[in-house]
């Protein structure tokens, strides 16, 4: 069976202040157009099945906009008589057990469909394949015992294949994010295994892949590592990644070794990098050793009409002959200090949970964008 994966599309996720003609945040607009990319990219190798891997909305509580941009690729699907399997991930799965999910409301649209996202082991029988769908659980200790479920629910007549959504400990992370459940490789029992979180295709071990994202969403995520999609032959166990072109470009552009130039030299050599930033992108500048008067004086807004050709330019100095002596608390460390700040609060009539929750996706958010 040839089985057609994509994973974390994100859809509804928005950053930096541009739109588009119509109005629509840029970024988010170019999260669409890659996920509707990806979608034909898995129509054109003709799969016997198209999976999900969670994560396809960037929340639980998506735009109309963005459940419409799901909606209409599962149609297109449909019409083109595939079946379909998916999961929830981390992001777009409720915190709160019975607050509802855009997920149900896609299941009865389509109910021909695979979907597993009621916070439990869903096991689904097709020709020659068994799919054990272990979607986002909220607790670690939830996903094992799902996952135990879903060794023992293996078949010893059909090929075996695991959809879940966790982050692998074997797997070096490139960023925290909200609501991971970190386990070990060794607790994905299968003959296939197909997994969603990380933004980047990877081959855990002998049958375990991440397929990746289907952009790339911040420096953290590598640029230079394509996004797209996998896919699996179940006959072989060959597993392949296919690459989405013309995706907007996220570039780091060479540094300036600013230790001892002048304000002017500084000013010529940024403008030098920024006329360079290619057509659409976004770029990153890195000032090394830049004093601090000298980055004062940079005239940011000539920095800007330099690269007009950019979506987005970030000047990033790092100051040089400064000795600050101040404690900081490390990123690591800002979620368990957002917890303990929180509960100290009188959150009297306030959803103290979706208070947590959203706190921890801005702090995820910021941690990503600072990599």
């Amino acid at each position: 069976m040839k089985i057609a994966a994509l994973g974390d599309a994100h859809l509804g996720r928005s950053y930096y202040g541009f739109t588009t003609p119509a109005g629509v945040n840029q970024r988010e607009f170019d999260f669409e157009v890659s996920f509707t990319a990806a979608v034909d990219a898995a129509l054109a190798q003709e799969p016997d099945l198209i999976v999900w891997l969670g994560d396809v909305f960037d929340h639980p509580r998506p735009t109309y906009r963005s459940f419409r941009v799901a909606q209409r690729a599962l149609a297109r699907i449909r019409d083109h008589g595939i079946a379909v399997a998916l999961i929830t991930g981390n992001h777009d799965t409720p915190r709160l057990p019975g607050t509802g999910s855009p997920y149900s409301a896609l299941a009865d649209m389509f109910p021909e469909f695979h979907f597993a996202h009621r916070l439990a082991y869903e096991r689904f029988e097709l020709s020659g394949l068994v799919i054990h769908a272990v979607p986002q659980m909220l607790t670690v200790d939830a996903t094992l015992v799902a996952l135990a479920e879903a060794d023992k629910g293996r078949s010893a007549g059909k090929s075996n294949l695991l959809l879940t959504h966790p982050r692998i400990t074997q797997v070096e992370p490139k960023y925290s994010d909200i609501n991971e459940i970190e386990i070990d490789a060794s607790v994905l029992r299968s003959d296939l295994v197909l997994l969603g979180h990380y933004h980047f295709h990877t081959r855990v071990a002998d049958g375990i892949w991440y397929a990746g994202s289907t952009d790339t969403f911040s420096f953290a995520d590598d640029p230079d590592k394509p996004k797209g999609i996998v896919v699996l032959d179940t006959d072989s166990g060959e597993c392949r990644h296919v690459p989405l072109q013309d995706q907007r470009p996220l570039v780091t552009l060479e540094s300036v070794a600013a230790l001892g130039l002048s304000a002017a030299d500084l000013q010529t050599q940024v403008l030098d990098r920024a006329v360079r930033v290619p057509e659409g992108a976004v770029a990153r500048l890195y000032l090394d050793g830049v004093d601090p008067e000298a980055y004062r004086l940079l005239d940011l807004e000539l920095v800007r009409e330099a690269a007009v050709a950019a979506l987005y330019l970030k000047v990033e100095p790092q100051f040089g002959g400064v000795d600050v002596h101040v404690e900081l608390p490390d990123i690591e460390s800002m979620g368990g200090r957002w917890h303990q700040y929180l509960e100290k609060q009188d959150l009297t009539g306030f959803d103290r949970v979706r208070i947590k929750e959203l706190g921890d996706q801005y702090l995820a958010r910021g941690v990503e964008q600072s990599s």
